[in-house]
């Protein structure tokens, strides 16, 4: 699991609106043979109650522009949310 310290990425929605999100973390999941990325809108402060956004990418892709793919199963949600809630319950215990 990688975290990252204020990265960000631009996110366009269907109507080419965009959206600036942070970058929560990033992991990869062998299960699945993917990596999956963690998003939260920009200027969030902790403890705000924020919905978090999780897209798998592919590592590989080199660039600015990154393709981010729509999480397509329910396991796959379950095995995602799994890890952010280790991972904000590993953030509560510091």
């Amino acid at each position: 699991m990688s975290a990252y310290e204020e990265q960000y990425i631009t996110v366009s929605d269907d109507n080419g609106n965009e959206t600036l999100y942070e970058v929560l973390f990033t992991f990869d999941s062998e299960d699945y043979g993917k990596s999956y990325i963690l998003l939260i809108p920009a200027g969030s402060e902790p403890g705000d109650q924020v919905d978090v956004l999780a897209y798998s990418f592919d590592s590989e892709a080199e660039g600015e522009d990154v393709d981010l793919n729509e999480i397509e199963s329910d396991e796959e949600w379950d095995m995602v949310e799994g890890v952010l809630d280790t991972f904000l319950n590993d953030e509560n215990m510091q």
